[in-house]
């Protein structure tokens, strides 16, 4: 597989991995680079195997840098949701029409980051829903069949943790936690379905030394980023993904 790949499919690996650790710094909207970056060079359902392995190392690296500032509340409280939304996406794959639940998917997403953006400008509104039950149940299961089907489940997240107000630092830690177990969970899975082999983990160390460095880039300008402009770059990069998952741009 690695005697196959072009010169320019070379690049977009290299970005794309860069990209996971920029993502695993506290930008997720931009997880959908490396997701469009990957199925470019091997196609939607055989990029899931190559990414899952460098998302794991990114999370490894996210939780040695921001690890310390997790708030365990909100982990115990996704965590069941999304492991059965796994579950969910798991009996999907071979049943999904992709271009459909990209649609029904990236609409939600949108729909959500239009109501945080307005929550923003008027914090009274819809104050009392993000510490409902059933709102990190329904945030929980969408982003772990994302997660499952796409690898694409950082803006669901991002968009839970922004609402419940967590500071910048703690809503990057609690999200490093949290994919680090989930994506764990997912190996298994992925490997059942046939996704994983030698061949996409061979691909996965060779571009792995890339996923620290975008991390720490990430990590520099998060520190520079006031933490209002920073959840407006989060809404606006969420915005982006999902836009990219209608098909929109």
């Amino acid at each position: 597989m690695l005697t196959s790949i072009t010169p320019d499919h070379w690049a977009c690996l290299i970005i794309g991995a860069m990209g996971i650790g920029v993502s695993k710094s506290g930008f997720p909207g931009i997880s959908m680079l490396h997701v469009v970056l990957y199925a470019f060079v091997f196609g939607a359902l055989e990029s899931t195997g190559v990414l899952l392995p460098m998302l794991v190392v990114g999370d490894v690296c996210a939780i040695r840098f921001f690890g310390r500032e997790a708030n365990w509340k909100h982990v115990r409280r996704l965590l069941p949701p999304t492991v059965a939304g796994i579950l969910i996406g798991w009996l999907m794959m071979d049943r999904l029409d992709a271009g459909q639940f990209k649609l029904i998917v990236g609409g939600i997403i949108l729909a959500l980051t239009g109501v945080q953006l307005t929550r923003t400008f008027r914090p009274g509104w819809f104050d009392s829903v993000p510490h409902q039950t059933w709102f990190a149940v329904v945030l929980g299961l969408l982003a772990g069949v994302t997660t499952m089907l796409a690898n694409a489940a950082g803006p669901v997240v991002a968009l839970y943790l922004l609402a419940v107000a967590l500071p910048k630092w703690e809503l990057i830690g609690t999200s490093a936690w949290l994919f680090l177990v989930l994506n764990i969970l997912k190996l298994p899975l992925s490997f059942q379905l046939g996704l994983i082999s030698w061949n996409t983990l061979l691909i996965g160390a060779v571009m792995a030394p890339a996923i620290p460095l975008g991390m720490l880039g990430g990590r520099w300008l998060v520190g520079r980023v006031p933490q209002k402009w920073f959840n407006l770059i989060l809404l606006g990069f969420t915005a982006i993904a999902s836009l990219r998952l209608i098909g929109w741009i």
